[in-house]
């Protein structure tokens, strides 16, 4: 398990706050409670280069062309809440992105999984054969 928390990240990180939508009444219009993340991958001073590559390349989607990864929460009407859930998401997408993938050793496949696969490739076959209209001209009529 990486311990990504112990790093420093929330460093680097940048905070924006806005207003919220949604439900809430007059709270929403006074009150900026929606929390967004930014934080930019090329200029992290934690992240080694091989990081930054495999992040980039997992994230493509989700980073901005300057290399900015946004997560933004508005999940609670309080903002230091929604700073909290922003940092735990950003965590787990972390080290999800980071955790290398298990080996997988390839396989043959077995001798029953080809029969049983041929046994129904030629079930079908049959079933099909069987649609198929009889020609009374080759029947010798």
């Amino acid at each position: 398990m990486l311990n990504i928390a112990n790093r420093g990240f929330e460093r680097e990180f940048k905070f924006r706050a806005s207003r919220s939508g949604g439900k809430g009444g007059q709270h929403v219009n006074k009150v900026s409670t929606k929390v967004e993340l930014v934080f930019n991958i090329p200029k992290s001073k934690i992240l080694d280069v091989d990081e930054k590559v495999l992040l980039k390349e997992r994230w493509a989607h989700k980073l901005s062309s300057k290399g900015d990864l946004r997560i933004v929460t508005q999940l609670f009407r309080s903002q230091l809440k929604n700073k909290e859930i922003s940092k735990e998401r950003f965590y787990k997408m972390l080290e999800k992105a980071l955790k290398k993938p298990k080996y997988r050793m390839p396989t043959a496949p077995s001798k029953t999984s080809i029969e049983k696969r041929f046994q129904s490739k030629r079930v079908i076959s049959e079933k099909k054969q069987g649609r198929k209209k009889i020609d009374l001209n080759r029947m010798g009529n």
